[in-house]
């Protein structure tokens, strides 16, 4: 009987001792190269430099860590080969690899260590290309050409690098960034906006949003997300472009095409958080509650206010603000892209919060984004820097005052005047501000975004009973009121297909599922109509742009009280040197309204080349068909 037991002691023994990974051998303590930095440091042709940061909150790190990779037959020895030294001042470990071939794509990873038998593989935080293999199988070659095969040995998601990686020659070296005071933003997701879901889709498409007239795109998050079928607010990589939508080279054409035509691109970017796949996060887990461990130096356990998804990152952390500063300057020197949206920048905040306190002032959250600005800045003078924060006014204004702007959302105002409801907040003055206390142009104003219902779903859904089922008046009554928004000075956002009325649910198939494209819309006279009127008013905004820029002069008459006998806009230049009327009729009956023009003599109707009104008095009757708009201008179209 003892026998037996000694025997099964010593399997069980030999069973928990079997690992493929061998005991570490002491530290080697040295310190890093000269100039290198966390990441992957290309050094020539055939030498890379891995560096890796870990310390925790305590001041803690890993026992051993190990380069394991194509270039050792994904081996962690403990040698030169695998096996990295620590530089304790800089809390880094590194590993350099020779005898690498130019040729050759590598891939790796990360294998760390404790002595309490925890380990971890990671792929490096830094790399411009990770391999998935849960979901590269699924992306067409058609939208990524030629994918590395994952490695045999690899262990989750792995990293990419090649001594040598392929170089892109910019056609459009010396964009010049629009103008925020005359800023058309159409915001795209990549996966919705053509069949095919991906660039090659996109790039087909950019004479038709060239002939709208929109000057910049705002790309929906195209860093790498969890999964290939997302909306881009699940990050786990920065430094890399997600796959599912094209290669690295695909990226850069496509912002290429787009500068060629004058359109700037703007990347939508999420630091709020990442998902558990983050190799921040995975380094110090917490398994058993499934979070951020509370030794981890980057995020927080739970986030402090009540926006948070995935994990908060701690933006008050030195280390979250260094990776954060080095990834927008990487952003804009290697894509030559022309801006930012944050995603939640309110959340950048250790300060605890609730629904009714997340939009009180907080100095800290200012500093923070201030400093982010002032790094893109500092690339990119001219850069745009849009917040999505709504947040305290004064908060709002000290971030435009530093030359940043906010979104400022008017998707319930513009839905009443849609559906043809004149009460519960049919005011449209939000749209503008123009105080001396805050620019004019800061505020990124928008009817649709893809966090908002779609007005024409709102017109079927909702609306009253004559617009509600009839495709002219509900497409007439966005026409309306297009003419009272794009005709508002001040940066405009257009969502994707908002233009030919895109009447799908924002919870179709799930709220962040995959949507209908609707390109036949343009097929269909009415909704072809809406999209004329979209260019005809977009138009406008760059042929006589003195109408939009900070010196020009909006009077506008769209509080509830105009509705009934129409609602007004007079934009004029500075001098009165070109002015234009708006009357809108958001009822479902003809209406003469009661017009004021700034002065007499011979006005053009805007939207009718073909017509012009002689203006002899002061106050005028204009006959407004049900549903519609007529714009005259005291120059001709």
């Amino acid at each position: 009987m003892k026998k037996n037991i000694l025997f099964l002691f010593l399997i069980l023994f030999a069973i928990s001792c079997k690992d493929d990974i061998p005991k570490p051998e002491p530290i080697q303590n040295a310190p890093l190269p000269a100039n290198v930095k966390e990441g992957i440091n290309i050094a020539n042709s055939s030498t890379v430099t891995f560096v890796l940061y870990d310390k925790d909150k305590n001041g803690v790190s890993y026992d051993a860590a190990y380069v394991v990779g194509d270039f050792n037959n994904w081996e962690a020895t403990n040698d030169e080969k695998s096996q990295m030294k620590r530089d304790d001042t800089s809390g880094c470990w590194w590993l350099t690899i020779q005898g690498l071939d130019a040729t050759k794509e590598y891939a790796f990873q990360y294998y760390l260590e404790k002595k309490t038998g925890e380990k971890v593989y990671v792929a490096d935080p830094y790399s411009r290309k990770i391999l998935d293999p849960h979901n590269d199988p699924f992306i067409s070659p058609s939208t990524y050409p030629d994918n590395k095969t994952y490695p045999a040995k690899g262990n989750g998601i792995v990293a990419v690098f090649k001594t040598q990686p392929e170089t892109y020659t910019w056609q459009v070296s010396n964009f010049k960034t629009p103008a925020t005071d005359n800023l058309v933003i159409y915001e795209m997701l990549f996966r919705d906006f053509t069949e095919q879901g991906n660039i090659n889709g996109a790039l087909e498409k950019l004479d038709y949003l060239k002939s709208l007239g929109v000057n910049a795109i705002e790309l929906m998050p195209v860093q790498e997300f969890d999964g290939n079928d997302s909306w881009g607010y699940n990050p786990a990589f920065f430094f890399a472009m997600d796959k599912a939508y094209g290669t690295d080279k695909m990226y850069k054409q496509f912002i290429d095409e787009c500068h060629k035509r004058g359109m700037a691109v703007i990347f939508d970017v999420v630091y709020n958080h990442a998902t558990g796949a983050n190799p921040f996060a995975k380094m110090w887990w917490d398994s058993k509650s499934n979070k951020t461990s509370t030794n981890n130096p980057y995020f927080n356990v739970d986030a402090p206010h009540p926006y948070s998804v995935f994990h908060d990152f701690n933006h008050e952390s030195p280390l979250v603000r260094k990776f954060v500063k080095r990834n927008l300057e990487f952003l804009l020197k290697e894509y030559n892209i022309d801006g930012f949206r944050f995603d939640l920048s309110k959340g950048f905040t250790q300060r605890n919060s609730s629904e009714a306190t997340a939009s009180n002032y907080d100095a800290s959250r200012i500093a923070i984004l201030k400093d982010y600005n002032s790094t893109i800045k500092n690339v990119k003078p001219d850069a745009l820097v849009i917040m999505e924060h709504f947040a305290d006014d004064r908060e709002e204004t000290e971030l435009a005052n530093a030359g940043m702007m906010v979104w400022r959302n008017v998707n319930w105002q513009y839905g009443q005047t849609a559906m043809g409801y004149k009460t519960d907040n049919s005011d449209l003055s939000p749209t503008y501000y123009g105080t001396a206390s805050r620019p004019a142009n800061s505020l990124v104003s928008y009817m649709e975004s893809h966090d908002e219902e779609r007005l024409p779903y709102k017109q079927i859904t909702w609306g009253v009973d004559l617009i509600k089922g009839d495709i002219s008046r509900q497409m007439k009554q966005l026409s309306t009121n297009a003419a009272f928004f794009l005709t508002v000075p001040g940066p405009k956002m257009l969502w994707q297909f908002g233009e030919m009325g895109y009447d799908v649910n924002i919870d179709y198939n799930g709220r962040t599922g995959k949507k209908p494209i609707r390109w036949e819309y343009l097929d269909v006279p009415e909704r072809k109509a809406l999209h004329d009127a979209y260019a005809k008013l977009i138009g406008l905004r760059f042929t006589h742009s003195e109408l939009f820029n900070s010196t020009a002069t909006l009077d506008w008459k769209v509080t509830e009280s105009f509705w009934d006998n129409g609602r007004f806009l007079t934009l004029s230049s500075f001098g009165n040197s070109k002015q234009i009327v708006v009357i809108g009729n958001f009822t479902n009956v003809a209406i003469n309204a009661t017009t004021t023009f700034p002065k007499t003599g011979t006005w053009h109707n805007y939207m009718n080349a073909t017509e012009t009104l002689n203006v002899t008095s002061s106050t005028m009757d204009i006959s407004v068909p049900a549903n519609s708009f007529k714009m005259y201008s005291t120059f001709a179209p």
